[in-house]
């Protein structure tokens, strides 16, 4: 895709923006992470509306995932520890935080973790809540065995047809990038690590914090997700006071996916009105 390139430092595979006219003072630097079972693959038409727009960003593969080396254990906190060496690799001013589903969970830590690199936050599909509930499918791969069972009956195809089930825009390219490590038995176990290490109830030390960063924050939520439910989105727009929510017409949890020009365009516009203030 134009203004998009694939790019691997160190043990991160990333896909980057590469801004199409010089950096101005305006210039905002921005970060996406992608959440499951995706890869920075979901975030191409999001770096090319900012490369179009004159923003370096940039989306990693999160370890294990895509064309990212593992890093064990698979756990949420290591996947956490994750983002800030991947930020110090690549020498990341403080940033405009993107983030969908487990890269909310993920990133989200890493923000109120490190508060002085983050200018702006982008949060899309996904809760921040100590008292927080898993979907049902999450609750399946939880599970133990449940779990297992649930990952060793899904092949190529039944993948494709059950992310197909869940929104539009998986065509067979798309399919096949999240394939990469959804396809292999390590990247398998590393999902069922990762979901059994996450518990609402670390996010308590939590609570307040994310308000507490004070800056500007976008919600963009698809108006049917079924994974985080619309009144998630309405708490954190109460909970964070200087936050702006908009909802995606015709797009559910995989917003992105459903509709790439829309999100996109907000994303753009969000981040470029962030450089003018």
């Amino acid at each position: 895709m134009s203004g998009v390139e694939l790019r691997c430092k160190g043990p991160f595979a990333y896909r980057e923006a590469v801004p199409e006219r010089a950096a101005g003072h305006d210039a905002v630097p921005v970060l996406c992470l992608h959440g499951f079972p995706e890869t920075s693959w979901m975030w191409r038409h999001v770096l090319a509306r900012l490369a179009e727009d004159g923003h370096r960003a940039v989306a990693p593969d999160r370890p294990g995932c895509g064309r990212s080396e593992p890093d064990p254990p698979a756990t949420w906190t290591r996947q956490v520890e994750a983002v800030e060496r991947f930020a110090d690799l690549l020498g990341l001013p403080p940033v405009v935080l993107v983030v969908h589903d487990w890269g909310g969970l993920i990133g989200l830590r890493w923000a109120c973790d490190h508060p002085e690199r983050v200018r702006g936050l982008v949060i899309s599909a996904s809760g921040f809540f100590p008292d927080g509930k898993w979907h049902g499918m999450a609750e399946g791969l939880r599970t133990e065995g449940t779990g297992e069972q649930l990952l060793a009956g899904i092949d190529h195809d039944g993948f494709a047809a059950l992310m197909s089930s869940l929104g539009t825009g998986f065509d067979d390219q798309t399919i096949g990038e999240y394939w990469l490590s959804f396809g292999t038995e390590e990247g398998r176990a590393a999902v069922l690590e990762m979901y059994r290490s996450g518990n609402f109830e670390e996010l308590a030390p939590y609570e307040g914090r994310l308000a507490a960063l004070d800056v500007p924050t976008l919600l963009l939520w698809g108006e049917t997700d079924d994974f985080a439910p619309v009144a998630t989105a309405h708490r954190l727009e109460r909970e964070l006071p200087r936050s702006e929510l908009r909802f995606i017409e015709g797009a559910g949890h995989f917003l992105y996916s459903d509709q790439p020009e829309l999100t996109a365009a907000a994303v753009g516009d969000f981040v470029t009105r962030l450089g003018s203030d």
